[in-house]
């Protein structure tokens, strides 16, 4: 196989190959370390690997629906023994899991290869990919912009064609704002639907979660069959899920009721481009057969705002005591970035009091937009608000701006994916995102699938790229 065949296929496509004997998983991973070894000196979306240990695993007898494919880990979480993970910090420089978290169990299972670890800001806290102790993450689509974060690393190189599928995990729009600025797709799951432990019972008070960048829907769709579901112990499970999400999307969505908005909250603005992008999706949706209707959800954002800033403070303060115990030391002033300092001494000054005041606020805001999912099936929005950023204008001070659409269905737990669907004038990607109820992620893979069908994005390759 040639690199420019590799190419070619998803997850699922590179797996079929290797059932019909046509390729090796040997063959594979070579192909996949040439890529990071060629293309990542320009991208640094890999700046751990662990080739041998794929080498080795690649000789396994590997059995599940993604046997023998590579892919990468993000370097936040998911532990998996033996491959390093920094959290994209300093203070974790050292650290090599002996265990595997109760997910990297499950994607051990469906047969996949790590090849290493994907650039990550420190703890995840920004939605771009410049974290001190690894550098600035760059996107294939063009070096001087952005490929988001905090799952940045994981998208430049799932779009660059190094790997078909990525680790990735969302607390505010990490894995949609990548996947909309690198032409990929991206599913923030439910909330409780992809396990976090065993060492911890939920991420971010349930905010954050993981699941995967990938460059087609059918992947995504296959790999929460693989690893959906609760773990013992876990302190909740989302809402049932069906025997399969990979059959449900060979089936349409039906008629679904769409409401679209492309106006930013107040204080917010969105930029031209983006606005047109989601009203082109809007006309394209109507013509599929779906009723469009322009309106939003009537919530509070400024209080959601406030309450989710404070969820992600409150936890890193209790992450730190519980890190210093568990590495055995205290960080020390350079250990750490310093915005990551400000969260943590915001966290620390919380009372259990105002820390619980701010989680019922945001249970407020869920009440109003639970009723506004009464009256629709899907919420269409821009992902991002502008187009990819240029490296260094993602300030903290921006942060808000930029996750305005996406944080909300953090704190709500909703589903919600960003499909490929415009592009700038300058040849940059712009997702569209769909967000939807409680648990139903069904309808978003069945009407993401749809739109792939009727409007393909998977054969227009990023500039860098095998």
């Amino acid at each position: 196989m040639t690199p420019e065949e590799y190419a070619k296929h998803d997850g699922l496509g590179l797996a079929d190959l290797i059932r019909r004997k046509q390729v090796t998983a040997s063959e594979l991973v070579e192909i996949a370390i040439a890529a990071i070894e060629r293309l990542d000196p320009k991208l640094n979306a890999v700046p751990i690997r662990a080739f041998e240990m794929a080498r080795a695993r690649a000789r396994e007898a590997l059995t599940g629906p993604f046997a023998g494919v590579p892919f990468l880990a993000k370097d936040l979480g998911l532990e998996w023994q033996g491959l390093p993970v920094r959290q994209g910090s300093r203070y974790f420089m050292d650290y090599v899991p002996a265990w595997d978290a109760d997910l990297a169990k499950r994607w051990r299972q469906t047969g996949m290869i790590p090849l290493g670890r994907t650039n990550s800001p420190e703890f995840g806290l920004n939605v771009a990919t410049e974290p001190k102790i690894h550098g600035i993450a760059r996107s294939p689509w063009n070096l001087d912009r952005t490929p988001g974060g905090s799952s940045g690393g994981s998208a430049a190189a799932v779009a660059a064609r190094i790997a078909p599928i990525a680790h990735a995990n969302d607390g505010g729009g990490s894995i949609r704002i990548p996947a909309s600025h690198c032409n990929l797709f991206g599913l923030k799951v439910t909330r409780g639907r992809t396990p976090v432990g065993p060492a911890l019972g939920e991420l971010w008070n349930g905010h954050a979660v993981n699941h995967a960048l990938t460059r087609s829907v059918r992947d995504s769709a296959a790999l929460l069959d693989a690893t959906a579901g609760p773990a013992p112990g876990d302190p909740y499970a989302a809402p049932e899920k069906p025997a399969s999400y990979l059959a449900e999307i060979s089936s349409p969505p039906g008629r679904l009721r769409i409401a679209a908005t492309w106006t930013a909250p107040k204080g917010y603005t969105v930029d031209a481009e983006v606005a047109a992008t989601v009203q082109e999706a809007a006309t394209f949706l109507a013509g599929l057969g779906h009723t469009v209707e322009e309106r939003r959800p009537a919530y509070d954002h400024a209080a959601m705002e406030l309450g989710h800033s404070l969820v992600v403070a409150g936890n890193m303060a209790a992450d730190i005591v519980e890190c210093s115990a568990f590495l055995g030391r205290a960080p020390k002033q350079d250990d750490l970035e310093p915005e990551t300092w400000d969260f943590i001494r915001l966290g620390q000054g919380l009372t259990a009091e105002a820390f619980e005041r701010s989680r019922r606020s945001l249970h407020r805001q869920s009440r109003l937009i639970g009723a506004f999912f009464e009256t629709c099936d899907v919420h269409l929005s821009p992902v991002v608000p502008v187009p990819p950023p240029k490296h260094g204008e993602t300030t903290i001070e921006r942060i808000a701006h930029l996750i305005a659409f996406t944080f909300p269905w953090n704190a709500t737990g909703q589903p919600a994916c960003s499909v490929p669907f415009g592009w700038t004038k300058d040849g940059l990607p712009i997702g569209i995102q769909l967000v939807g109820r409680l648990g139903d992620e069904v309808t978003l893979l069945k009407l993401a699938a749809e739109i792939e069908a009727a409007r393909p994005w998977a054969d227009r390759k990023s500039p860098l790229s095998l």
